[in-house]
């Protein structure tokens, strides 16, 4: 275990206490994301959808300007940027209590993203994909959202051979995290990675485990909402995953999870709220 498991981020200055899982709502500017539901795109439909995860109770939202889908297209560092920009400046300026985080595995749109008002980085690749973003972070002095993957979106799904999968994952998750310390991050958020070089029975796999990456001594992210996992098994289309997914947070909370991150937050919160009721009480 590398420290006693954080409860709160500091998010520029303000304590974000995660004692009580939250929920990020899931906000994509972008023309291809594998669940059309979450793609906006204009000023006003940016700001309503905001508005709306938050009247819902979502407690931080996170902003994608690259679709990490399999077989996704390559979208410049350029073009993801200004899509990011377009979400956080009029977010933050409209809603200046909003946590945003930036969903990127670019440290230079990282940046980009905290510059206009961002307080978050959730990288998909945890510092795989640029040698930058781990010394952007320390730098920077934001929470990190350190996620496991191997290869690139392209590439992903043909690098699900592990020797032992949540051993595997966890000693990549830890060095790196012993790494981030060393360089004086000290608020990370642990993500398995759903979805990413994994396989359906491997997910499935993570989420019987996924107490085990509590160890690791911080706060765990669920990202699993309308995914393949979900939608294959049952033989459905992303549309219609919302069930499934509501299913699958329920356990993620069972077993530890501090963060739902989700393309439907009243569902969500509200399993928050039951699972809470039920008498189960804060990780």
């Amino acid at each position: 275990m590398l420290q006693v498991s954080k409860k709160t981020l500091n998010i520029r200055g303000r304590l974000l206490d995660l004692s009580t899982p939250l929920v990020m709502g899931i906000m994509n500017i972008t023309p291809d994301s594998f669940y059309s539901g979450s793609r906006v795109n204009a000023v006003q439909e940016i700001v309503d959808k905001a508005g709306q995860m938050l009247s819902e109770g979502a407690g931080m939202i996170d902003i994608g300007g690259y679709s990490t889908r399999p077989g996704a297209r390559e979208v410049s560092a350029e073009e993801e940027g200004d899509r990011i920009e377009s979400a956080v400046e009029p977010l933050a300026k409209y809603f200046p209590e909003l946590i945003i985080s930036v969903d990127t595995f670019r440290a230079e749109v990282a940046g980009r993203g905290i510059r206009r008002g961002a307080h978050i980085i959730n990288d998909i690749a945890g510092g795989n994909l640029d040698d930058a973003m781990f010394e952007t972070v320390a730098r920077l002095r934001v929470p990190y959202i350190l996620m496991h993957m191997r290869g690139t979106p392209q590439t992903m799904n043909g690098l699900t051979d592990y020797e032992r999968l949540v051993p595997d994952i966890l000693r990549d998750l830890r060095e790196k995290a012993m790494v981030l310390q060393s360089m004086g991050v000290a608020d990370l958020i642990i993500d398995p990675g759903f979805g990413f070089a994994k396989t359906i029975a491997q997910n499935f796999e993570l989420m019987r485990e996924l107490e085990q990456f509590k160890l690791l001594g911080y706060p765990v992210l669920v990202g699993i909402s309308r995914k393949t996992t979900i939608y294959k098994t049952l033989h459905i289309s992303p549309e219609e995953a919302l069930n499934g997914t509501t299913v699958l947070n329920t356990l993620a909370l069972e077993r530890g999870a501090s963060i739902l991150r989700v393309h439907d937050v009243k569902p969500a919160v509200e399993a928050v709220k039951l699972w809470m009721a039920a008498g189960n009480y804060p990780n």
